[in-house]
């Protein structure tokens, strides 16, 4: 058999696999909305933390990370691990802990339709559907962009991007469309399992490949001296721009409306805390090959220039066994999909509750489920026109995402954290924020940043404005504040 008959048996018995726990799942994710959407609240320790990891390891971590440490070298590390090993676990704890709670508390099935509820305002709600959907679908972008690139490139050359990401969508479709939460939750078990192993076994053969680890650092080094070096001088290393995207790095997690609804499906408060220790230890074990197999490639391969998204499908390729490296473009594939899965179901589920039920179209249980599913259709549909067109690499593509969650961070944690915060502050705080970064993006160097990167300051407009609208607006009813803190 060759090395492409085994990929494409591979990527087929993957394929049949989540699709059969979609068909499982489906069983019960009809019963009502909020177990098509929220797994009946019920999510368990394992389940819940799988489907986390999972959905917060992309492409981004197995294609865009070795690629930019393929460009900058280990700093890469420093520059996101640590930071996100330590602020997302806090932000689950301190944004995601009341979120769960309140949101059984009002009935709320999405992120956006939990604000709504909490401040009495439904324009909130429709703003942060608008705001989360204009960041997530590029994240969604740059998913499909990664898989097809993966896929593409296992097949040779015989599967175009095109139809490599069409395929990767539909199969993300069947599973999620039939399963619904518990589907995608129960299908990133298996596929957060299948990219962590091969992460593992990547390194050490990897490492074995190019002579052991000493040899496969000096091989790098050899080409760049720079690459094993902190350069605080240049680009995001920078300290005040390395404050700048640590601020991101650490508090965007909790801004995707996809992990924030997971969180929502916590089945306790310990459940919870459980994950969270876990969490760091597994982010670490996973960003350090991660980074490594960029280092590497740069000494195995110089000369890659603009193509760094490829680093890790030619290390994969030239440094592993034949029967493991068909393995590492399924790795990809699992990382790419337990992320898709749950940014469509997300995104199909505020599209249903946060837009077309505020406008009075009110559904039955079952219809609400059927049109859900028809929504997360046409959700995939633009994503698929978009990653054909888009042509920013997969970090920059992620970047922006980034940097656009976290200006809705100071709402997030503010409408939890604080009863006198008001639908004044949320709506002042988000339109300030972004109306900030906007300003950043557009004017780039002439920018006034003061050595921050633009959504620093940001960040610290949607604050203030948070502050200054809610205490220059009327605060929300005391009895619906009272009913959401569980105090009336």
């Amino acid at each position: 058999m060759t090395a492409l008959q085994q990929v494409a048996l591979l990527v087929a018995i993957y394929f049949v696999v989540v699709g059969a726990i979609g068909v499982v799942a489906s069983r019960r994710s009809a019963r009502s909305p909020e177990e098509y959407f929220l797994a009946g609240r019920g999510l368990g320790t394992v389940v819940l933390f799988m489907a986390l990891f999972g959905t917060n390891c992309t492409s981004f971590v197995l294609i865009g990370i070795p690629g930019k440490a393929y460009d900058l070298g280990v700093g890469v590390f420093g520059l996101n691990a640590a930071i996100v090993a330590l602020g997302v676990p806090l932000s689950f704890w301190l944004i995601g802990s009341p979120a769960r709670t309140m949101a059984m508390r009002l009935s709320a099935l999405t992120p956006a339709e939990l604000y709504s509820k909490r401040l009495g305002s439904r324009r909130v709600g429709f703003l942060l559907f608008a705001f989360f959907t204009a960041y997530t679908i590029p994240y969604m972008v740059q998913g499909v962009k990664g898989a097809s690139l993966v896929l593409s490139q296992a097949s040779d050359g015989a599967l175009s991007p095109g139809w490599a990401g069409f395929g990767v969508l539909f199969v993300v479709l069947l599973y999620t469309s039939l399963g619904g939460m518990r589907g995608t939750a129960w299908t990133n078990v298996f596929q957060g399992a299948l990219f962590m192993l091969f992460m593992a076994f990547a390194f050490v053969f990897m490492a074995r490949s190019l002579g052991g680890f000493a040899a496969a650092m000096q091989g790098a080094a050899d080409v760049d001296p720079a690459l094993l070096e902190l350069d605080r001088t240049r680009g995001l290393f920078e300290p005040r721009k390395w404050a700048s995207w640590g601020l991101v790095i650490a508090t965007t997690v909790i801004a995707f409306p996809h992990m924030f609804a997971r969180l929502m499906a916590a089945g306790s408060d310990e459940i919870l805390r459980k994950v969270c220790r876990v969490y760091p230890i597994a982010l670490v074990v996973l960003w350090v090959p991660a980074v490594l197999i960029g280092v590497w490639g740069r000494g195995a391969f110089p000369d890659l220039g603009a193509d760094a998204d490829r680093v890790f499908q030619l290390m994969v390729a030239e440094h592993m066994p034949p029967a493991l490296a068909a393995f590492g473009f399924l790795a990809v594939l699992a990382a790419v999909m337990s992320t898709l899965d749950a940014q469509i179901l997300t995104l199909s589920s505020m599209l249903l509750r946060d837009v077309l039920e505020p406008l009075g179209r009110e559904l039955d249980p079952r219809t609400e489920v059927a049109v859900g599913r028809g929504f997360a259709w046409v959700i995939a549909a633009v994503v698929f026109g978009l990653s054909l067109v888009w042509g920013e690499s997969v970090f920059d593509i992620s970047r922006k995402s980034f940097e656009g969650y976290t200006t809705l961070v100071p709402t997030l944690f503010l409408a939890l954290r604080w009863r006198r915060f008001s639908a004044g502050g949320a709506f002042a705080s988000l339109v300030t924020g972004n109306a900030i970064l906007a300003c950043g993006w557009t004017l780039g160097a002439r920018f006034p940043s003061f050595g921050f990167l633009p959504v620093f300051w940001a960040f610290v407009g949607a604050t203030l404005a948070a502050w200054f609208g809610s205490i220059l607006t009327p605060p929300a009813d005391e009895a619906a504040v009272a009913r959401a803190f569980g105090d009336g």
